[in-house]
């Protein structure tokens, strides 16, 4: 009787030890992949080169323009908000105050009031952010635990061609300019589907960059034509950015970078920054976003009142079904530059606020750790991460600081003005 006992008991113990270690095993895993990339952004720099913020708050239906209304320590309905912010590991931002630049302008005012609300939303939360005007306030910010804030204009048509106006905007704090965003300037020529003006830079278009280049406000060739790209490379004395394309060879689309650019990056030290927005990673997205749009654009330019016209467009969006795009897809866009230019010439600029279709995983500022979870599941060191996330922009940015202060002792600010060409 005493020895069935046993045998029942120690049965008992086993089936009871089996189901612990079934239970035990049920439970979720650490994602280690995901632990050691948020390790990487909190001991780096994570800097994003374009956020779209500042105009998501000038749009804003309710209260445009008001940055107290558009409360980022609460929740908002955009891709940016503090909590988000501190989740994705965000240690400095070039905030984009992007303007449109079609029609014939006036476009000084609009530019002066979107630096206006960058710069209060930067104020009004100091517990969170710094305003950064140089690489060592960037530094700075992230020992002090906040996020360094700069400012990026997307497209010179805020200059309405002055070269004093480009310096005035550098006091203001812009330490970045696109030359172009979707439409030419009447000096350098955009990367949109649109007949060439300029074959790349005027010779005006030249001057702004040699004072961008005394000034330290770093190149932007995102949006710009390849023409424009291989101009401009040909004659600045300072590294460029990206602020936001992806790689042209992996999805062939006009804004992103060809290969015969990125391998002229090494010599310029320049950077390009992969942006997330679906269509420029992911080309099947295009196929049925662009007709998509298209066809709601002219319903919406059919309707009775401005209220159906938005109507029209907030139903028809939500209507669209497009083609999943991954993670993965953005790593193999930031793989493809780091093949051809190198691992010290890319970054991060994931373009949030100024789109609506991202990647699944990848649709917020909160997301960018699932990013750099894939590529440590692809083999990537913890430096070249870093390099990754910041280190590369920032030494960029350093560079083209060390050449201005070289610039502005051999020679004086630009005194050329632009002159109307002859037809």
């Amino acid at each position: 009787m005493f020895i069935s006992r046993l045998i029942a008991s120690t049965l008992v113990f086993a089936l009871i030890t089996l189901s612990s270690h079934a239970v035990a095993s049920e439970k979720p895993t650490k994602d280690l992949a995901l632990e050691r990339a948020k390790r990487i952004l909190r001991s780096g720099i994570l800097v994003d080169g374009h956020n779209d913020l500042p105009y998501a708050i000038r749009e804003r239906r309710e209260a445009p323009r008001d940055v107290h209304a558009y409360d980022l320590r609460k929740p908002t309905k955009g891709d940016t908000d503090l909590v988000r912010l501190r989740a994705g590991g965000v240690g400095a931002q070039f905030w984009s105050v992007y303007i449109p630049g079609e029609g014939s302008g006036p476009f000084a005012r609009q530019q002066l009031e979107q630096i206006d609300i960058a710069r209060r939303v930067i104020a009004l939360y100091p517990d969170t952010f710094m305003l950064a005007l140089t690489v060592t306030d960037v530094r700075k910010a992230k020992r002090q635990g906040k996020i360094g804030s700069m400012l990026g204009m997307e497209g010179g048509y805020g200059l309405e061609n002055s070269i004093g106006a480009l310096r005035t905007y550098y006091d203001l704090g812009v330490r970045y300019m696109a030359l172009t965003h979707n439409s030419h300037t009447d000096w350098a020529d955009a990367a949109a589907p649109l007949q060439p003006r300029s074959n790349g830079l005027t010779a005006f278009g030249e001057e702004i960059v040699r004072e961008m280049n005394r000034l330290g406000i770093l190149i932007d060739l995102s949006h710009a034509a390849p023409s424009t790209m291989a101009h401009t490379l040909r004659i600045t004395e300072a590294p460029v950015i990206f602020s936001h394309s992806s790689a042209k060879a992996v999805c062939n689309v006009p804004r992103n970078v060809p290969d015969d650019i990125l391998r002229e990056l090494p010599r310029n030290g320049g950077v390009v920054m992969v942006t997330f927005v679906s269509s420029f990673i992911n080309c099947e997205v295009g196929k049925v976003l662009q007709p998509a749009m298209a066809e709601i654009g002219l319903r919406a330019r059919a309707a009775a009142t401005p209220e159906d016209a938005a109507k029209i467009r907030a139903e028809g969006f939500a209507a669209i079904k497009l083609p999943t795009t991954t993670i993965a897809m953005v790593a193999d866009h930031i793989e493809h530059i780091r093949n051809v230019a190198g691992v010290d010439h890319v970054g991060i600029g994931g373009d949030f606020d100024g789109n609506d279709w991202w990647p699944e995983g990848l649709d917020d500022v909160s997301s960018y750790p699932q990013l750099f979870a894939e590529l440590v599941r692809r083999g990537w060191s913890d430096q070249d991460l870093k390099k990754l996330a910041g280190e590369n922009v920032l030494r960029a940015w350093a560079k083209a600081e060390d050449v201005a202060a070289r610039l502005q002792r051999e020679r004086n600010p630009s005194t050329v003005v632009y002159t109307t060409p002859r037809t």
